[in-house]
């Protein structure tokens, strides 16, 4: 058994047409609705609030960067005390992050040397007895952690 503190959180990613990208995960992959807000869909499998969050960015958005295509990858970390060992790591690295609370979750947003965005959390539901994002996004110190 692995006793690392980490597991692959979500996949995040932007499309085009949100009901036809809804759809098609969950045909395919009997994903769930969990959440929808706005031009966001959250679906999960059960264990989670969601394992693949959909992101409408309209039917003319480009095929890479901003625009469709793969957002980030997010890595569920299990205490805020390992999230901040993250940051101390990123720190050390010089590698740049932006702290967000979502009010659900803290994150830390940072690309890998490729450019590929990724993003490392703790789940706050339970200890701040919430179930549901309610758009919230605001900075946090992660040096507090």
């Amino acid at each position: 058994m692995n006793d690392t503190p980490f597991h692959l959180g979500h996949v995040h990613l932007k499309v085009r047409d949100l009901e036809r990208a809804v759809a098609f995960y969950e045909d395919v992959f009997d994903l769930e609705i969990t959440e929808t807000e706005g031009r966001f869909a959250f679906l999960s499998w059960g264990d989670h609030h969601h394992d693949v969050a959909l992101q409408a960015v309209g039917a003319d958005a480009s095929d890479a960067g901003r625009g469709v295509g793969l957002y980030h990858a997010a890595i569920e970390v299990d205490s805020e005390e390992n999230l901040g060992d993250v940051y101390d790591e990123l720190c050390e690295r010089g590698v740049p992050s932006t702290p967000v609370d979502h009010g659900i979750s803290k994150a830390l947003y940072f690309s890998d040397p490729a450019g590929n965005g990724l993003e490392a959390y703790v789940d706050t539901r339970e200890e701040r007895d919430r179930s549901a994002w309610d758009r919230e996004n605001r900075r946090f110190d992660p040096s507090a952690l």
